[in-house]
């Protein structure tokens, strides 16, 4: 079974996000965030999880 790992995370409010090992990228607002995720998905081949709390989760499966 693969491990699954994440590869960053998008959030539009820092104080959701205190520690992480993977890179943050800080949007604007929610549409940033929404294209940043996308676009970081694309491009490391990974999933997007929208954890309905300003902050997406890309994780590769």
């Amino acid at each position: 079974m693969a491990k699954e790992t994440i590869v960053a995370i998008v959030t539009t409010n820092k104080e959701k996000v205190l520690y992480s090992g993977p890179p943050v990228f800080y949007a604007e607002s929610k549409e940033e965030a929404e294209k940043t995720a996308m676009l970081l998905s694309k491009i490391t081949l990974a999933m997007i999880h929208d954890v309905e709390n300003e902050c997406f989760i890309i994780v590769q499966h």
